[in-house]
């Protein structure tokens, strides 16, 4: 799903989501950069490397769902959710040239930032970046891994200072440009005779403004080489995460928005597993969903569907005599 509408004036703010928005305050527009050329990873198209059935891409824009304004700063491609897209001119020009390209089509007060390979970031971390800028009177406020190393794009920012300190950077960046191409030369890796926000690192845009940061190594892990995909990929089949990356992963297939108790599903799976047969439990959950369907659609729904459905489990049981394990077959 996605919006190809071509770069223009700016969309009105919207108001979030109910239920489903940051903490309180205005709402946020988010800018993702994914128009890199993944060097490291062989030119491969990094926004559409799948970790755990999905899209890198689509797995960042879930952690910021809840934006007003979501712009993508690459060139258009199908995504999980409706986004605007925005390029930097040239293309390839480099995140801090992405990034303004991206900031012109927002509107919100805050902006969140974010590079398109972060495989392990959550809509909780982008809350809490959020909270953390709003309880200060910093610039923005940026995670770091676990080495200490500054992420800029894992990171909020007021839009006002952002907008401020890039404009600076493209006027500065712009006289160097020209007094550089006039002297023959240019200053490292910025490229001559461009001017603008041109090649110019991160690190010169974050100089100039007053962050707070915050610890995350999880959240900030972003995918770089084949070895970091494999390691994300790993990781997510662990225990402790397969069971939910899986159910977002198939909601995210299906279309499905809605947040369900999955141990109401599974103790219901399992009392018609053992007090009817074993085969009977996935067509059970099926059945479930259906139902749920048929009414309301919403985790009440699930919720209420599975509760008779475990209380007929057991009435089945106790009437044929309870004991013993269910046949593998009806």
């Amino acid at each position: 799903m996605t919006d190809n509408a071509p770069a223009g004036p700016p969309p009105a703010a919207s108001p979030e989501p109910s239920g489903a928005g940051p903490a309180p305050g205005a709402p946020y527009d988010a800018v993702v950069l994914a128009g890199g050329g993944a060097r490291r990873l062989g030119g491969a198209d990094k926004p559409g490397v799948q970790v755990g059935g999905r899209a890198l891409l689509d797995r960042v824009l879930a952690a910021c769902a809840d934006a007003a304004t979501t712009v993508v700063v690459a060139d258009p491609r199908a995504t999980v959710r409706p986004v605007r897209w925005a390029r930097e001119e040239p293309a390839g020009g480099g995140p801090v040239a992405a990034l303004g390209a991206g900031l012109r089509l927002t509107t919100a007060e805050y902006v969140v930032v974010l590079s398109a390979d972060l495989p392990f970031l959550g809509a909780d971390t982008v809350h809490r970046l959020l909270a953390a800028l709003r309880d200060g009177d910093a610039d923005g406020a940026m995670l770091t891994d676990d080495d200490g190393r500054d992420q800029p794009l894992v990171a909020v920012y007021r839009t006002a200072s952002l907008r401020r300190a890039l404009a600076d950077l493209a006027t500065g960046h712009a006289g160097h440009a020209g007094h550089a191409g006039h002297a023959g030369h240019a200053g490292q890796g910025e490229q001559p005779g461009r001017g603008g926000l041109t090649g110019l690192p991160l690190r010169r845009l974050t100089g100039a403004l007053r962050l707070t940061r915050l610890t995350d190594p999880l959240a900030s892990f972003d995918c770089d080489t084949w070895e970091d995909i494999a390691h994300a990929r790993a990781r997510i089949r662990e225990h402790g995460h397969v069971l939910n990356e899986w159910i977002t992963a198939v909601k995210n297939e299906l279309g499905i928005e809605l947040d369900v108790d999955t141990r109401v599903l599974l103790d219901a799976a399992r009392d018609v597993a053992h007090g009817v047969a074993r085969p009977a439990a996935p067509l059970t959950t099926f059945l479930i969903g259906y139902a749920a369907a048929q009414g309301k659609g919403d985790a009440e729904s699930v919720a209420e569907a599975s509760a008779k459905v475990a209380d007929l489990a057991t009435r089945w049981e106790a009437e044929h005599g309870g004991g013993g394990s269910a046949p593998d077959a009806g």
